[in-house]
């Protein structure tokens, strides 16, 4: 096993679409598969440029207590990322780079306080877990993310 570093947001229901918008803000501007329309619990819709599964079958989060969403981001290139995209001979594109693929588990409710959502974002492998902890532009991104979202 590997090292699996990650963020978690806790938020209220009502601001879970609103995360989801942000976090759809981080995709690469090109999409490579089709829109993820995903029903959260309550019916409220949001489309996403992320799969689930690895398919962009409509999802519905509707009695569920988790669900998982396939997303790639474009991170902002402060040092660490830039190592970490030098090594793996990613492109650096206007400042940021593509870091995919980071898994987001949504828990309706949380497992630790039953009146929040937990949007888990976590790394895909250990060499991306490590990079977690050592960029503050990554950092920066998820605590902006969770200031936008009313977390």
């Amino acid at each position: 096993m590997g090292l699996t570093y990650g963020y978690d947001i806790y938020l209220r229901s009502e601001n879970v679409a609103r995360a989801l918008t942000e976090v759809a803000k981080l995709a690469p501007p090109e999409r490579r598969v089709p829109p993820l329309t995903v029903t959260l619990p309550g019916g409220e819709r949001v489309v996403l440029p992320f799969t689930s599964g690895f398919k962009s079958d409509p999802v519905d989060c509707a009695g569920k207590d988790r669900i998982t969403l396939d997303t790639s981001l474009m991170l902002p290139a402060d040092e660490a990322v830039r190592a970490y995209a030098e090594e793996g001979d990613l492109p650096v594109e206007d400042g940021r780079v593509r870091i995919g693929y980071v898994y987001l588990d949504m828990f309706f409710p949380s497992l630790a306080d039953p009146r929040y959502v937990c949007l888990d974002f976590w790394a895909a492998t250990s060499r991306m877990s490590r990079l977690f902890e050592a960029s503050g532009a990554i950092r920066k991104v998820f605590t902006d993310l969770a200031k936008t979202a009313g977390a």
